[in-house]
């Protein structure tokens, strides 16, 4: 897995009833975009998370792409 700052990490819901969580990636403290990441959850709570197989990372364009 390879992310960015910037990038949002889409957390599926482990078990029946569950929501699915979205997090923006805040610092990523791998090598070369790799976990651990710094994330901040849409409540504003933030946590150091290194995703597993039930979450998948949706890329967002930088600043530098758009131009």
């Amino acid at each position: 897995m390879r992310a960015n700052v910037g990038d949002r990490l889409l957390v599926h819901g482990r078990i029946v009833g569950q929501h699915d969580r979205t997090a923006e990636i805040i610092e990523v403290l791998g090598a070369d975009g790799t976990p651990p990441y710094r994330v901040r959850f849409e409540d504003g709570h933030e946590t150091l998370m290194s995703p597993g197989p039930d979450t998948v990372v949706r890329h967002f364009p930088t600043a530098d792409a758009q131009e």
